[in-house]
Order: structure tokens, then sequence, then C-alpha cells
């Protein structure tokens, strides 16, 4: 009798066992948690870009990197990015730079407090490396006021000739503290993507490579890629395999070289365009200016 109740609690237990499912990490936890506050789903509508939004023509061509100050650009140069501050240069494709996830060092209280992001004292959340708060794009109400603001500057990049832009800091939930996940920057972009589009310009994603895989359901049309010569191992064919086109820049000889010999083989990629530049993205006239390009 006690031989009988014994097998069938142990069935009991088996039974419940494989009911429940295996266990979950505390990093899956925490992100099926945050789902049903996501906006981020796959859309086969946001595939391709509409109509009336131009890829950058990186094919090979010849482009610049003047997020810091524009300058006339170096003969030859097809692409151009800058701050959505300076003007267009004409007859190039212009992408517009814009700080849309973190804010800029001199321009933290120029948001409202609560969109700050902080941590459990009510300190601002810092990217110590550049002196920028991180934009708390934790919640949808949050993620919409953000959306407001820097779609206000995304139309104002469109109305200024711009053909592209290029949203920065999509990775700042790397530097969150786990207070961000990667579901609040995928459903945050997808709002300013939504938005580049409506004004006919086509959105790159900026790194993260992480995230690439998701470009089509988010309505990213090509991406800008710092350092993937310098990665280990390289990303640059990563990304041309993603995007079909990619803004590749390097701020060191041997990430430039990297990057220049994947273009040169016989099966990589022919959408892509690269630059070295200095760290501060100088001027010609600035003691640090650097720009090469891989000819």
């Amino acid at each position: 009798m006690l031989v009988s109740l014994i097998g069938i609690v142990a069935l009991f237990i088996v039974i419940v066992i494989a009911h429940a499912g295996p266990e979950r990490t505390t990093r899956e936890t925490k992100k099926a948690t945050k789902a049903p506050d996501a906006t981020a789903s796959p859309r086969a509508d946001r595939a391709a870009p509409p109509d009336g939004v131009k890829l950058p023509p990186a094919d090979g061509s010849n482009f610049d990197y003047q997020i810091n100050e524009p300058y006339d650009p170096p003969s030859g140069v097809e692409i151009v990015s800058r701050d959505r501050e300076a003007p267009p240069a004409p007859g190039l494709y212009n992408i517009c730079y814009v700080n849309a996830f973190q804010a800029q060092p001199d321009a933290q209280d120029d948001w409202d407090p609560d969109l700050l992001l902080r941590d459990a004292d009510g300190e601002v959340v810092m990217d110590e490396d550049w002196g920028e708060a991180l934009l708390d794009i934790g919640t949808a109400d949050k993620r919409r006021r953000i959306a407001d603001t820097v779609g206000d500057w995304i139309d104002g990049c469109a109305e200024a000739g711009y053909q592209g832009v290029e949203p920065d800091n999509y990775d700042s939930y790397t530097r969150s503290r786990d207070l961000l996940t990667e579901d609040d920057a995928m459903a945050f972009i997808a709002l300013l993507a939504d938005r580049a589009h409506a004004a006919h310009l086509a959105i790159g994603q900026k790194n993260t490579l992480e995230l690439a895989s998701h470009r089509e359901e988010l309505g990213l049309d090509f991406a800008v890629a710092e350092e993937c010569g310098e990665q280990s191992p390289p990303e640059c064919d990563d990304y041309a395999e993603a995007f079909p086109a990619v803004i590749m820049i390097e701020y060191k000889d041997s990430g430039l070289r990297t990057a220049c010999a994947g273009r040169e083989r016989p099966d990589s990629a022919a959408n892509v365009a690269i630059v070295r530049r200095d760290l501060d993205v100088s001027a010609p006239d600035g003691d640090g200016y650097v720009r090469e390009t891989c000819d």
C-alpha cells in the first residue's frame, strides 16, 4: 500500500514539473514583464521604406563624417553626415545626426526632469564617457513624449533638405545599469522610424549589431557602424549582410584596413561606404584632423 502511494505521489510531481516547463532566467523574466508595455512587434509592412524615401548610395561611395563641425566636403565626396543644427551640403546625399537616446551635455536641462533616467537614489544615470544623461525610454508614455521632441528634430532635418537621419545612442540600454532593456530601445526607435518615414527620410541604425536582425520589423533602412573593423571578430561583414546600405566609420588605421579589406573580397557585399576620422571629428583646420578612405 505504501509503495503504491509513493508511486502515485511521484507521478503527480512529474506531471506538475512537465506542465510548469523550464525555469526562466532572471533576464527572461524581466523582459517578459516589460513586453506588454513595448510597442515594437514584427510588422511585415515595415520591411521596406515607403515611397519617397531614398537610401544612401553606399556602393563604394566617398563618405565624410562631419557631425562636430561642417566644412566644404573634400572632392569626390557623395555622402555627408552632419549635426541637425548644421545645413546640409548642397548636391550631396545628407544624413542628419540627432542624439535621440541621450541628452547633449549642454542640453540636459532642456528635458523634463522625469524624462531623465534615474537610479534608485534619484540620481541621473550618465554615459560617463561623453558626459551625457540617458533618457528614460522605459515606459510607453515616456517614449511617446521623448519621441515628440526628437520627432520635431527629424521634421526639421527634412525641412532643411536632408535625405536621411542617424539617431545616435540606440545602445543606451547597455549603459543603463539594467534599468532599460532591448525591448525599450526597439520600441522607441520604431516610433522614430515612423516619424522619419512620414517626413520621407531614410533612418539608420547606429551600431548595436545585436539588434540588427530586427531592422525590417522596426523600419530601419541602413546602418551607421562605428569601429566595426576594430571588433573581435570584425563585424563589418555582418552589417553588410543585414542592411541594404552601410556607412562604416573607423577611428584607427587598423580598423580602416580591416574594413577596406573586407570590401575587396570577391564575396563581399558592395553596399558600403568607408571612412576613417579622428575621434573628435575635427574640421580640416583642426590640429587633430584625420580623414582617410580605402582608395
